[in-house]
């Protein structure tokens, strides 16, 4: 037996889920192991993740599809299968502030990330040391307005050689081009040092402490070529205080920035984000 996760999305009508879960018990003799679903009653679409278990032999994404097919195309579905035993390959972007690429890696060793960090890239060598503790290839890239374009197809290459799954901005401080962007759709996450949309720019944290605010926060969310309006996956905040100083609300800042970042890629990781818009379902 071989444990699937099935994410799907299509309009909302009567009998969707039981045609669904009729199909897996009958057709697959599945073990429905768990099932979330969600419906957008303003946009009229439904949602659902069903975890489940069948023979080997059927979870074949192609031999899925071809049974499979007749519902989806009845319901109009946009869906994907993913094998519960297949580890996603992660590569990791940095640059020169590392707290967020220590959290990742730790919670890696430490068997919290389902996955395999195949491969780090920095835009400086400051990553070099950690990537090594951790065993993981690093490669360094600087990047300049001049040589972008070609650090970018390098990027690429790299990417395509280790088999790269999913790209996690762990604080890489470049934009990336759109041309890069569309080749990876809902597959690089980035995190972002603000309760989005407030407070964007170089230096979100003295922005924040010349305001005044109460609340600071961190967003991560995926990647479009539209700077930092991609799906929001997960948003986190915490109080401040008079007493704080700009160090405080940095640490503070980062903090958050380790937990949401952590969040998001072990959701996407674990197959549980579906996207639709500009927006996310998350199921548990």
């Amino acid at each position: 037996m071989t444990k699937a996760v099935l994410l799907l999305e299509c309009p909302d009508r009567k009998g969707l889920v039981a045609a669904i879960m009729n199909f897996l018990v009958s057709e697959y003799d599945a073990n429905i192991l768990h099932a979330g679903q969600h419906q957008d009653a303003e946009l009229a679409r439904f949602f659902m993740r069903i975890e489940f278990e069948c023979a080997s032999e059927l979870i074949h994404e192609r031999v899925f599809a071809e049974r499979f097919r007749k519902i989806a195309d009845e319901y109009n579905m946009r869906w994907q299968l993913a094998e519960s035993d297949v580890k996603l390959r992660v590569c990791l972007f940095v640059s020169q502030h590392l707290h967020c690429l220590a959290d990742l890696l730790q919670r890696y060793q430490a068997g919290e990330l389902e996955c395999e960090i195949a491969l780090i890239i920095g835009n400086h060598p400051d990553g070099g040391k950690l990537a090594s503790f951790y065993g993981v290839p690093f490669v360094h890239l600087p990047i300049d307005r001049e040589n972008k374009s070609q650090v970018e197809q390098e990027q690429q290459r790299l990417l395509a050689e280790h088999r790269i799954d999913l790209v996690v901005l762990a604080r890489y401080m470049q934009i990336l081009s759109p041309e890069f962007v569309a080749k990876w759709p809902a597959r690089i996450i980035n995190v972002h040092h603000s309760f989005l949309p407030a407070f964007i720019g170089a230096k979100p944290y003295h922005a924040a402490f010349n305001r005044g605010v109460k609340l600071i926060g961190a967003t991560s969310h995926y990647v479009t070529s539209d700077l930092d309006e991609g799906p929001i996956i997960e948003q986190d905040v915490v109080r401040v205080t008079q007493g704080d100083t700009i160090p405080d609300l940095v640490r503070k800042g980062r903090d958050l920035e380790r937990i949401v970042l952590s969040r998001a890629v072990r959701w996407h990781l674990e197959h549980r984000i579906l996207y639709y818009g500009n927006k996310t379902v998350i199921f548990d």
